[in-house]
């Protein structure tokens, strides 16, 4: 499902930043869901609530028949954003920015 070739692919700012959110998602891997949401404010979100910019991006990668994404928060902006299926998120973007889904709370 990760979208490869987008403004929120993995790979665009290099080996060192994938390396980063690789070694921020290991640290998720010993949690439940219920930990994951209580610690760190991660949530899903209806993709009526996304940017237009990435409602475009699902339709561009076939994706838009989801009615949630779920935003994994890594640090204040960092986000990875997936789908949600039962225990698993399938990896979708890397939003550094928290361009996806616009906050109106300061530092995140």
């Amino acid at each position: 499902m990760m979208d490869i070739d987008g403004k929120w692919c993995f790979y665009r700012e290099g080996i060192e930043k994938l390396r980063y959110v690789i070694g921020k998602l290991r640290n998720f891997e010993t949690m439940t869901w219920a930990e994951i949401k209580a610690k760190t404010g991660t949530h899903s979100i209806g993709v009526g609530d996304i940017t237009p910019e990435a409602w475009s991006r699902l339709v561009d990668i076939g994706r838009d028949q989801e009615d949630t994404l779920f935003s994994l928060r890594l640090s204040g902006q960092e986000r990875v954003w997936g789908i949600r299926r039962d225990a698993i998120l399938h990896l979708l973007w890397w939003d550094p920015g928290h361009e996806v889904c616009e906050s109106h709370l300061k530092y995140t």
